[in-house]
């Protein structure tokens, strides 16, 4: 590959200087923030032969490279002049994108103990209309205390992530949330007492703050504004005590009197406007919302929809949009179960069992990408069973009483213990049902178009590579000590669709990532995140260690080796701390591909869930 004239034309097919904002990469693409996305000829990059594929999201128009994405990369900056910075500035003029964009970073780190809180919210509902536990029992009031925490000093944690979006002082903004939602306020809130700030009136709605979800994020936005000229005019040396405390004298009062209520009237409007739109036909609403619902995923669009979850939560007491979702989601999972019926190929049928089970506990990703939609009549089916599933659900006034991941395990958050709502759960049920068995039923009936071999085919590749090939099989060592998953489960559409190339991936148990096999290291980032190896029997892989953690900027990664080192197999590559990149809402699944799989037979797996480091985990048929 020539990699200037791959950069040249990639370059140009993008707008070129006019039309370039910014310019990043990561282990595989090219990441351009663009002026304007529609000037990109996107097909002539698709019809490319350097380029393997096209993505636009999040604000990111992505042209994925491959393992030499860095050199594409350097021949860019230099011809033409730009500064190389990974400064990801977002001047992208889609307001839509970079809402999106902001929305998800803000949410994602913290969905894990908000889904598990929510389900455990609903659960103890369940647990008090059955009679199992006493509202007054020590053992609720713990439990409750575990399940709603979490909502009720939602603002803190939104401040907290809101603040590394913002690139702001992280713990001036919990300081902020936690004035918000200080007892003593919420206390004056809910008795309705006037208030005032040296002679200026401060409004505040019955609730007080607590569960309050816009109010947090424009403070916060306002204090990324406010603190650096903070620090532009006090000296250095007096920053540490005087900034901070600027920044609070500032930023709490400002929000309690003017961005506190204009972040409620912004809310209520928001939640009003959904509710209007349900109100005039609840039928309607739950057709589109259930029907598009796994297009929205797609696009990451549905993060623009989070916010009104809460705001309904908040502002009613119970939400009508979240219950409308659980259908569309198990229709995925419905039509992957058809799939692994119908189809001849072991794999794919693998896949489709599997994924139906991530889905009943709301992972559709491993679903959608995997198995309907390459399938394309499945995803299609699938989102038609959901929009009239929704449109049950909307039609019985379905409500869910606390937020959550949407799964099978959310149905008991739409008990409510001061409402007689077992009609409605029932309903919730059936159409869920509906969803499901519509999906699988249908996607029987009218079938897909596969490609891949036949079962027979593969049994007799297998049987070949480990009997017959002799010298002509070369094995590689496990990188990794974890969970086998295919690649087709990985979180990433050009990981997942095998345009990388052919290998695995590994969720690991430990955080260390080894050498597999005798070579050069060809490719390592400054973050740790993924590295580059080309074998001595010149197989290159690429072993991307979880999903966007360049986001992370090394944090949490220690690297052992630089670029041009030969390493022996079992070296120490990188170390990294697993614990540190969950908390921060990062996936630490690792796909490991065979980035020239075309310059060989096949390369096949050996049929492992649980590998150790160091033991043989794919064949490369010469």
């Amino acid at each position: 590959m020539d990699n200037k004239a791959v950069g040249r034309r990639v370059w140009e097919a993008v707008g070129g200087e006019k039309n370039v904002n910014s310019l990043v990469h990561c282990a595989t693409r090219l990441r351009f923030k663009l002026k304007d996305e529609s000037m990109a000829d996107t097909q002539t990059l698709k019809n490319d032969p350097d380029v393997i594929q096209v993505v636009q999201s999040g604000g990111q128009y992505q042209v994925v490279i491959g393992s030499n994405v860095s050199d594409v990369y350097q021949s860019i900056v230099e011809e033409q002049g730009l500064t190389g910075t990974t400064d990801e500035k977002d001047t992208s003029k889609n307001p839509l994108n970079r809402l999106i964009d902001i929305i998800s970073s803000i949410f994602t780190p913290f969905l894990g103990a908000m889904a598990a809180a929510g389900i455990l919210k609903g659960f103890l509902s369940l647990a008090l209309v059955l009679g199992w536990l006493a509202a007054d029992s020590g053992a609720y009031q713990v439990l409750f205390a575990a399940a709603d925490g979490v909502f009720t000093f939602l603002p803190v944690m939104l401040a907290f992530t809101a603040a590394k979006k913002f690139k702001t002082n992280q713990f001036l903004s919990v300081a902020i949330a936690m004035a918000l939602v200080y007892p003593a306020m919420t206390e004056l809130a809910g008795a309705g007492t006037a208030i005032d700030f040296f002679g200026l009136p401060i409004i505040l709605s019955p609730s007080g703050y607590t569960s309050s979800v816009i109010p947090i994020i424009l403070a916060v936005w306002v204090q990324s504004k406010f603190e650096p000229l903070v620090k532009k005019a006090i000296p250095q040396f007096l920053q540490m005590i005087f900034v901070p405390m600027i920044v609070l004298l500032v930023m709490v009062p400002l929000t309690f009197l003017v961005l506190g209520p204009i972040g409620t009237v912004v809310g209520n409007a928001l939640g009003g406007l959904f509710n209007s739109i349900y109100g005039f036909s609840p039928l309607v609403a739950g057709l589109i919302m259930g029907s598009l619902w796994q297009v929205f995923v797609m696009f990451g669009m549905h993060w623009g929809f989070v916010p009104i979850m809460f705001l309904n939560i908040e502002q009613y007491g119970f939400d009508v949009l979240m219950p409308m979702l659980l259908p569309a989601i198990l229709a995925q999972g419905g039509a992957a179960l058809a799939v692994a019926l119908r189809t001849k190929n072991t794999k794919l049928r693998s896949l489709g069992i599997s994924s139906m089970i991530t889905s009943l506990f709301g992972i559709t990703e491993p679903t959608v990408y995997g198995v309907t939609l390459p399938l394309k009549k499945p995803f299609i089916v699938a989102c038609i069973s959901g929009g009239i599933g929704g449109a049950i659900i909307g039609v019985s006034g379905v409500k869910a009483f606390s937020s959550g991941l949407v799964s099978l395990l959310t149905i008991p958050t739409f008990i409510s213990t001061n409402e007689a709502v077992e009609s409605s759960v029932m309903m919730a049920v059936i159409a869920t049902a509906v969803g499901f068995v519509l999906a699988f039923v249908g996607t029987l009936l009218i079938g897909f178009d596969e490609s891949p071999q036949s079962e027979q085919t593969i049994e007799t590749k297998v049987t070949t590579a480990g009997d017959a090939i002799g010298s002509a099989r070369l094995n590689l060592k496990s990188p990794l000590t974890g969970k086998v998953l295919p690649l087709s489960e990985v979180p990433d559409p050009v990981f997942s669709s095998g345009a990388m190339g052919k290998g695995i991936a590994i969720d690991p148990d430990k955080g260390e990532l080894i050498a597999p096999a005798d070579g050069e290291i060809t490719t390592i980032f400054p973050t740790g995140h993924a590295v580059g190896l080309t074998t001595t029997e010149g197989v290159e892989i690429l072993m991307h260690i979880g999903m966007d953690t360049v986001e992370l900027e090394g944090a949490g990664f220690e690297t052992f080796v630089k670029q041009g080192d030969h390493v022996k197999a079992g070296d120490v590559l990188v170390t990294f701390d697993i614990d540190q990149i969950k908390t921060a809402g990062y996936s630490v699944i690792t796909p490991i591909v065979v980035t020239n799989t075309d310059q060989f037979a096949d390369v096949l797996e050996l049929d492992q869930d649980e590998i150790i480091a160091s033991e043989d985990f794919l064949a490369i048929v010469k």
